[in-house]
């Protein structure tokens, strides 16, 4: 079986203006999320408690509620439940100042009355920790970015490696925007699916972009509209049956992962589709708006062959003793 058998161009850049505005209302609407909404960071990068109880029946949420009214430490403490109705989290902005304080053993004296239960998990983040995992998850975010930068424009051409970057922004936007106007709770799960997502994306574009290459290199034509049109609709198969297969997992994941996978599989979901749409509608636009000229990009492939050439005469009169 094949998909979108290859029979004549798609007109793919002949839509390109109408993507573009698309993209540039939907970067603009996740930045104006981000801006009054902003990031609801969990305690990875905000630093607190997480305490998770299990219960053999359904939590008694407000129950347990009013039990923790009671402890200061609990003071803005948040229960919500986590992934069936038997099991919730505490999350508290705070965390223990001593050691010898267990905050497992304080949760299960407080909640005590409210049922059967186990603490199945409490995690601690004190802030300064959380303020250096935020400083260095953002780290590896420009360095990620700036190392791809230089692989695209030594692999390719400046043009194909600022297009590609431009794709990767706007991805990185919408799914920012996407997880802040959901309000995901922001832990490094959520940082390693936007480095995931950096990888998967520019992979695509990567692969329409060796394509366009191709086509301009053995290509007769100086239209690059026509090649790209050409290179995208080649590759329109390839494209789509990976973005399929990764996304139909992704979403397993998303469905029947667990809460603890939730936030990865969600930001992953949002990158896979926005990914997959900028390869072909952003970053292969941008090299016609960038200006990349075939004309000129031959005459170089021109010179450089003609370099080659030369070097290799002289190499042969040399190892002949000829000179």
């Amino acid at each position: 079986m094949e998909f979108f058998k290859y029979k004549q161009p798609i007109d793919f850049m002949g839509k390109s203006k109408i993507a573009m505005a698309v993209s540039i209302i939907l970067i603009l609407a996740s930045y104006a999320i981000l801006a009054t909404k902003g990031l609801n960071y969990g305690i990875d990068f905000a630093g607190g408690t997480i305490v998770q109880v299990k219960y053999d029946t359904k939590a008694p949420i407000k129950a347990m509620r009013e039990k923790l009214q009671a402890d200061k430490l609990f003071d803005g403490a948040s229960i919500s439940e986590f992934g069936s109705p038997d099991e919730v989290v505490i999350r508290m902005k705070t965390s223990s100042a001593s050691v010898a304080k267990d905050i497992g053993d304080v949760a299960r004296a407080a909640l005590q009355g409210t049922g059967n239960f186990t603490i199945r998990r409490v995690d601690i983040v004190g802030p300064k920790v959380g303020s250096e995992l935020k400083e260095k998850g953002l780290m590896a975010l420009f360095l990620s970015i700036a190392a791809i930068l230089v692989y695209v424009a030594f692999r390719f051409e400046w043009r194909f490696a600022v297009a590609s970057i431009a794709a990767l922004v706007h991805d990185v936007s919408i799914a920012m925007g996407a997880v802040a106007l959901f309000q995901i709770d922001v832990n490094l799960d959520v940082l390693a699916a936007i480095l995931t997502l950096l990888g998967y994306s520019l992979n695509d574009t990567i692969i329409v972009f060796d394509r366009i290459r191709e086509g301009i290199t053995k290509s007769k034509k100086a239209n690059l509209t026509e090649i790209i049109n050409e290179s995208i609709t080649r590759t329109l198969a390839r494209t789509t049956l990976t973005s399929l297969t990764t996304f139909f997992v992704v979403f397993t994941l998303f469905m029947f992962g667990g809460e603890i996978i939730h936030a990865f599989a969600f930001t992953l979901l949002v990158g896979i589709i926005v990914g997959t749409y900028s390869s072909i509608f952003v970053a292969s636009p941008l090299l016609i708006l960038f200006g990349f000229d075939v004309k000129n990009y031959h005459a170089k492939l021109a010179e450089k062959a003609k370099r080659e050439a030369e070097k290799n005469r002289m190499r042969e009169q040399f190892e002949s003793g000829v000179m």
